[in-house]
């Protein structure tokens, strides 16, 4: 079975930044084609932050963070980036990677593949 762990949370000053890390093992299955960054802030639901299609290269991003965030896969093919700058408050919150559908991809939509999220990363932003 795929597992799918993130890490590279933590407290960051506004401004700043962090590169948070998806590592796959397991299995290799279709949804991992396609990986998506989610965000649950207090107070609001889950979104999604950002969505790469491994095979193709495809990306969509929240409006929120165009410009500042970046997903990207690590050399090791088993490994997707989210890169994280100019952060600020909103930003906080538990993020997690899941696999996403391809087919909202093709919409510019991050949709989550999985009923499994995890315990996700902390980000917390703050003076």
């Amino acid at each position: 079975q795929l597992q799918l762990v993130e890490s590279g949370g933590g407290l960051v000053q506004p401004g700043g930044s962090l590169r948070l890390s998806c590592v796959a093992s397991g299995s290799i299955v279709d949804a991992y084609a396609a990986i998506g960054w989610f965000r649950q802030a207090p107070g609001k639901e889950r979104e999604g932050i950002s969505c790469l299609n491994n095979v193709d290269g495809t990306t969509v991003y929240a409006d929120s963070v165009k410009g500042r965030f970046t997903i990207s896969e690590g050399n090791a093919k088993n490994t997707v980036y989210l890169q994280m700058n100019s952060l600020e408050a909103e930003a906080s919150g538990v993020y997690y990677c899941v696999p996403v559908s391809r087919a909202g991809l093709l919409l510019n939509r991050c949709i989550a593949a999985t009923d499994s999220w995890g315990q996700g990363t902390q980000v917390t932003v703050s003076s």
